[in-house]
């Protein structure tokens, strides 16, 4: 099992830290949280029948494109989703 880093904060940062307001404190974890990315959207697990052949051409033209076809997939539906 690899370790994750420990990060060590010294003593002026805390005192500072705990001058901040309740403002200042969401606006530093509303940063941190673009900064790092959204937290990923909950996924929901489907089972679908596709003909053979369509599944067959899908993945080959996903995979020219470099693209998983499940991620290209989710990608056509959040395109057409939006129009």
């Amino acid at each position: 099992m690899s370790e994750r880093p420990l990060q060590y904060f010294s003593d002026e940062y805390l005192k500072n830290c705990q001058k901040l307001t309740p403002m200042q404190i969401v606006k530093f974890l509303d940063d941190f949280r673009i900064l790092h990315g959204r937290p990923p959207e909950k996924s929901k697990l489907i089972s679908i029948k596709i003909p053979e052949n369509l599944l067959i051409i899908f993945r080959k033209k996903a995979e020219l494109e470099g693209t998983p076809y499940q991620s290209k997939i989710k990608e056509l539906m959040k395109e057409w989703s939006l129009h």
